[in-house]
């Protein structure tokens, strides 16, 4: 069986919105877009790119499908080294208002129930699933007990408020922290497993 890995970059305070841009979601007043760029080094880098490449699909909610699907397919030159995974391996779009067919080549719409269709997708062969951004993917994942990994980078920066990775509901989630590494920018990369003690 394979795995669920969501790869995700979050403040301090646990802040997930408008990593990239100030303008990518400023819903709710939010303020402080574009707060991740800065904190990446070659080791960050490097992290991001394997991740992408060490992929064997992707799984997306709508928002960032729509921007990656607007970005990728035109990538420049320089950028190729993630364009490439992207725009040739499997995509997996959880969404309830995006219409069929997508326009994006390797897209499949997930119909029916999330659970079921995640379930089915990690007992097929091949390499791991990744979840790239999509915050309410991975918040649902985890609802479900469907997600094996999250590989976060935690930068050393407080926003204050936004929407948050991880949902006030009560419930108890061990994990286990299987790797970390601290780049040159203060950030922590760490990979936790679930079912911690």
């Amino acid at each position: 069986m394979r795995k669920v890995i969501a790869n995700v970059w979050m403040t301090l305070d646990g802040v997930v919105q408008s990593p990239s841009y100030p303008d990518e979601d400023a819903s709710g007043g939010f303020g402080h877009g574009g707060w991740h760029a800065r904190y990446f080094d070659e080791l960050s880098m490097n992290w991001v790119i394997e991740n992408v490449r060490g992929a064997g699909g992707y799984l997306l909610g709508r928002g960032t499908y729509e921007i990656f699907a607007a970005h990728w397919p035109n990538a420049p030159r320089d950028q190729q080294v993630l364009a490439e995974p992207f725009n040739t391996l499997p995509k997996y779009v959880a969404s309830t208002t995006l219409p069929e067919p997508l326009d994006w080549p390797g897209s499949t719409l997930l119909r029916g129930d999330l659970g079921a269709a995640v379930g089915a997708l990690k007992q097929r062969e091949g390499r791991d699933l990744h979840v790239i951004g999509s915050p309410g993917l991975v918040q649902s994942l985890l609802a479900r007990d469907l997600l094996d990994e999250l590989r976060l980078m935690i930068d050393p920066v407080l926003v204050g408020g936004g929407k948050r990775l991880f949902r006030t509901d009560g419930a108890h989630r061990p994990l286990r922290l299987a790797d970390s590494q601290v780049t040159s920018t203060g950030a922590i990369i760490a990979t936790y497993a679930a079912g911690g003690a």
